[in-house]
């Protein structure tokens, strides 16, 4: 017997997408008002040994997640419009999957590496030498990443999604204190979890300041490269801090390093109502009826 999954997912359009070792399920509310989960299998490129060593298991969780969270976005809301009535939902093609995946990563690198890195560069004849450049840098990044979260968040149409979110975080939350599944159980609980993958980005920015403190300021072109180049060392380190302090919450001495994160989950979850529980926790059951309780 292996260890036991640690299920996740993340919020779609209407619905709810869980993800076990190997199938993923996602529950749509349709506009019938009828919940549908369907399972998908998931890819096993990601599961490979070589990529479960530490370090590199990060930034590989990271480039999967963007590829399935991707792949369930499209589908959740060709469902939840009523589209695709034979259930198999649409599926990005290869280049399609590509660009948006493309695009995603350069608006990313665009507002996160290339403006921090950019202002903090104009502003060298005042703010000199490497730590505190670097410093300035990641003071900017994180300005701009609470400033981006906070307007996307003012959003209609992404304050349903992140009741979802909040949703799937109780769902978690009742599976892990061994309760049944029920809509009333799931209540009570936070719909901030120490493992989400806000908490994880936010990690991302912090530790991105110390890891490149390490480079050069000069050249620009150079200060910008190395930023994208280091990314998935920056992610990996990331990624495995946040598993740690996972496991060690009952120790007070880890405990703060989670708070930071589940202060961020405020903007980016909101109280789910019964109906979003109830369509969340049937994602989390269509995984677990699938059979992948151990891995």
């Amino acid at each position: 017997m292996g260890r036991p999954v640690q299920y996740g997912g993340q919020a779609v359009i209407e619905g709810v997408m869980m993800r076990g070792p190997r199938e993923s399920a996602i529950a749509v509310r349709l506009p019938n008002g009828e919940i549908e989960v369907t399972r998908i299998g998931l890819n096993t490129w990601a599961s490979k040994p070589i990529f479960k060593l530490p370090l590199i298991r990060g930034f590989v969780a990271l480039v999967d997640s963007l590829i399935v969270g991707m792949r369930a976005l499209t589908f959740s809301a060709n469902r939840s419009l009523g589209e695709e009535e034979d259930g198999g939902g649409e599926e990005l093609g290869f280049w399609e999957m590509a660009l948006t995946l493309g695009f995603a990563f350069g608006l990313g690198l665009l507002l996160f590496v290339g403006l921090p890195t950019g202002m903090a560069h104009l502003l060298r004849g005042k703010v000199t030498g490497v730590v505190w450049q670097n410093l300035l840098e990641g003071l900017i990044r994180l300005i701009v990443f609470f400033l981006y979260i906070s307007l996307i968040s003012r959003i209609k149409d992404i304050q349903r999604v992140f009741q979802y979110h909040g949703a799937e975080h109780k769902a978690i939350f009742t599976y892990e204190a061994g309760k049944e599944l029920t809509v009333e159980n799931t209540r009570s609980f936070s719909r901030l979890h120490p493992r989400c993958g806000t908490s994880f980005l936010l990690i991302v920015v912090v530790v991105s300041i110390f890891v490149f403190a390490f480079v050069g300021l000069q050249p620009l072109w150079w200060r910008i490269v190395s930023r994208i180049l280091l990314m998935p060392l920056v992610a990996g380190l990331a990624y495995e801090i946040l598993k740690f302090s996972a496991r060690h919450l009952e120790s007070p001495w880890f405990r703060w390093l989670i708070v930071p994160g589940l202060l961020l989950q405020k903007l980016t979850t909101r109280e789910p109502d019964d109906a979003q529980l109830e369509v969340s926790l049937a994602a989390l059951k269509g995984v677990l009826d699938s059979g992948q309780e151990l891995t």
